[in-house]
């Protein structure tokens, strides 16, 4: 599925993914490919992708690297996904 990330600054990703980890309002949850369309808003938590993923030299300071891809701290934002493409447009 494809990933953006999206700050007021600037995309901070866009790209493939195998699966993205959000914190909701309600809880963290995951996207995988052909997840249900879904819009939510988020809370102050880590964002988790995890794929083969590689970053923009301007921006991977923002990211902090894990076994197997990458979290990036937001304080708050929303989310859409809908037909294998996810948006975050996070603070």
């Amino acid at each position: 599925m494809y990933l953006e990330i999206v700050s007021p600054e600037a995309t901070l990703f866009s790209g493939d993914v195998e699966s993205v980890a959000v914190p909701g309002v309600n809880g963290e949850f995951q996207m995988l490919k052909d997840h249900a369309p879904i819009v939510s808003i988020l809370k102050e938590g880590n964002v988790k992708i995890v794929g083969n993923i590689s970053l923009n030299e301007e921006v991977e300071s923002k990211f902090t690297k894990s076994d197997n891809g990458f979290w990036l701290a937001i304080n708050s934002g929303t989310i859409e996904m809908k037909d294998n493409k996810v948006i975050v447009l996070a603070d």
